[in-house]
C-alpha cells in the first residue's frame, strides 16, 4: 500500500507534470525556435540547421543508450534526472549566447560565421546530450518503475498529452518572449532557468522506486550493446514494419516542419509572437483528433485509424505547398484561414499518427525486452528521420529559397516548394503500412485459430 500511495500521491503527480511538461518545452524550444534563432542570429542558411539536426539526433540516441544503461546498473535514476535537467538547462542559455560572436561583425565575416555555426551546432548537442540524459533515460525510465494497475492509464494519457501541451505553450509563449524585437536571450534564459529549477527541486523531491534494484548483466559495455540484438527484432515482422513506418514518416515530417518557422517569419512575413499563435490556435484545434482515434482504437481499428492519419498530413501539409505563399497571406493578421486550416489538418494527422503508433508498436514489445525494443524505437522516431531528412531538405530550400539579404550576403529562406515535396515524401509511408496491415491481419487470424 505504502509504494501505491507513493506512485499516486500529490507529490508524485507533481512530478509528473512538472518535469513532464518542462521536458517537453524545452524540446519545443530546440525544435521550433532553434532553427528560428540560426535564421535570425548567425546565417540565413539551411546548411546549419541540416548540421544540427543530425549531430543532436545522434547524441540523443547515444545518450539514451549511455545513460539508460548506467541507471539500470546503479539502480538509480533520480541522480540521472536530477543534473541531467540542471545541465541540459545550462545548455539551452549557453546555446543562446552564440549570438553574440557574431554580434555587431566586421571583417573577417566567414570566419566569424564558421565559428558562430560551430559553436550553435555543438551547443545544440551537448543540449540534446544532457537532455537524454534526464528525460528520456532518468524521467521515463522513473515513470515505467513507477507504474502499477492504479496509475497506469493516467501515467499514458500525461505521456500521450504532454508534447502536444507542451508544443502548444512553447510555441505561443515562446513567441510571446521573443516579441517582435528578436529577444531569443530572453527565451532561453527563461525556459533554460525553469528547467534548472526542476533539476534541483528533483533532488529533494523525488524518490526512486522501492523495489529498483541495480541490474547487472555482464560487464558495461556487454550490456550496453545487448541492446541491439537485431535478430530478436527480424523475428518481430509486424513491429519491424510498424518502426518503418514510423521512420518513413518522420523523415518526411523532418523535411518540413523543423523549417515552418523559418517559412512564416522570413517567406510570409510574420513576426515571431505572431507564429506563435498561429501556429498555437491549430493545435489546439488539433488536439481534436485525439477523440475519434480514440474511438478508433477502442475498436482495435488501428489500420483505419493510421490511414486517416496519414490522408489529414497529406492535405495539411499539400495546402500550405499549394496556397501557402506571400501573395496568398497578410502576415499583420494570424488570421489566415489557408495557413490555418493547413496547420490544422497536418497537426491531427502528427497527433493521430503519434498517439495510434504509440499504442500500437508497444502491444508487439516482449515483456522480457521492453528496455532493448524502446532502444529500437529510438533509432527510428529519432536517428534515422533526423539524419536522413536534413538531406532532403536542404537542397530543395537551397535551389528554390536562394535571395540577397539586407547585408549583400545570400540567404536561403524555405519556401512553399518544401511543403510540395513533402507531400510525396508522406505518401511513401503506405508502403510500410500495408506491409505491417498484412502481419497484423495475420497475427490475428493466428490468435483466433489458437483461441
Amino acid at each position: 500500500m505504502k509504494k501505491e500511495r507513493a506512485s499516486s500521491g500529490l507529490k508524485f503527480w507533481g512530478l509528473v507534470w512538472g518535469l513532464g511538461i518542462a521536458g517537453q518545452l524545452c524540446w519545443n524550444i530546440e525544435n521550433q525556435w532553434f532553427n528560428t534563432f540560426v535564421y535570425a542570429k548567425i546565417a540565413k542558411d539551411p546548411t546549419i540547421i541540416s548540421w544540427m539536426v543530425a549531430i543532436s539526433s545522434i547524441a540523443t540516441t547515444i545518450a539514451t543508450f549511455v545513460f539508460g544503461t548506467l541507471s539500470d546498473r546503479r539502480g538509480k535514476r533520480k541522480p540521472f534526472i536530477a543534473f541531467g535537467y540542471i545541465i541540459w538547462g545550462v545548455f539551452t542559455i549557453l546555446f543562446g549566447t552564440t549570438e553574440f560572436i557574431t554580434a555587431g561583425r566586421s571583417g573577417n565575416t566567414a570566419k566569424l560565421l564558421l565559428l558562430a555555426a560551430t559553436a550553435v551546432v555543438l551547443a545544440d548537442a551537448f543540449m540534446s546530450f544532457f537532455g537524454s540524459m534526464g528525460n528520456d533515460a532518468g524521467f521515463n525510465a522513473w515513470l515505467n518503475d513507477k507504474m502499477n494497475d492504479s496509475n497506469r492509464s493516467a501515467i499514458g494519457a500525461a505521456l500521450a498529452t504532454q508534447p502536444i501541451i507542451g508544443t502548444i505553450i512553447g510555441t505561443v509563449v515562446g513567441g510571446m518572449l521573443i516579441g517582435k524585437e528578436d529577444n531569443y536571450m530572453r527565451l532561453f534564459l527563461v525556459m533554460g532557468g525553469l528547467v534548472i529549477v526542476c533539476g534541483v527541486l528533483t533532488l529533494f523531491v523525488l524518490d526512486d522506486a522501492p523495489d529498483l534494484k541495480p541490474s547487472r548483466q555482464g560487464g558495461f559495455w556487454e550490456q550496453l550493446f545487448s541492446a541491439f540484438n537485431l535478430k530478436e527484432l527480424l523475428k518481430k515482422k509486424e513491429l519491424l514494419w510498424v518502426f518503418l513506418m514510423m521512420a518513413f514518416y518522420f523523415v518526411s515530417f523532418n523535411v518540413y516542419y523543423p523549417h515552418v518557422g523559418n517559412y512564416m517569419i522570413y517567406y510570409l512575413g510574420f513576426s515571431p509572437d505572431s507564429i506563435g499563435l498561429v501556429q498555437g490556435i491549430a493545435l489546439i484545434f488539433g488536439m481534436l483528433s485525439v477523440i475519434p482515434a480514440s474511438k478508433l482504437l477502442n475498436k482495435n481499428k488501428f489500420v483505419p485509424a493510421v490511414t486517416v492519419a496519414v490522408v489529414l498530413t497529406v492535405i495539411g501539409v499539400g495546402v500550405l505547398g499549394i496556397v501557402g505563399r506571400p501573395e496568398n497571406v497578410d502576415p499583420t493578421t494570424i488570421f489566415n484561414w489557408n495557413l490555418l486550416i493547413g496547420m490544422f489538418l497536418f497537426g491531427c494527422g502528427y497527433i493521430m499518427f503519434m498517439q495510434v503508433l504509440s499504442v500500437w508498436m508497444k502491444q508487439l514489445f516482449p515483456e522480457e525486452a521492453k528496455g532493448q525494443f524502446e532502444g529500437f524505437r529510438i533509432i527510428f522516431f529519432v536517428l534515422i528521420p533526423w539524419v536522413v531528412s536534413p538531406f532532403i531538405a536542404n537542397p530543395i530550400i537551397k535551389n528554390n529559397g536562394k535571395i540577397i539579404d539586407s547585408d549583400g550576403m545570400e540567404a536561403f529562406l524555405p519556401t512553399h516548394v518544401l511543403f510540395l515535396i513533402s507531400t510525396g515524401l508522406i505518401l511513401l509511408t503506405f508502403i510500410p503500412l500495408f506491409f505491417a496491415a498484412k502481419q497484423r491481419r495475420l497475427r490475428e487470424e493466428a490468435e483466433k485459430t489458437e483461441g
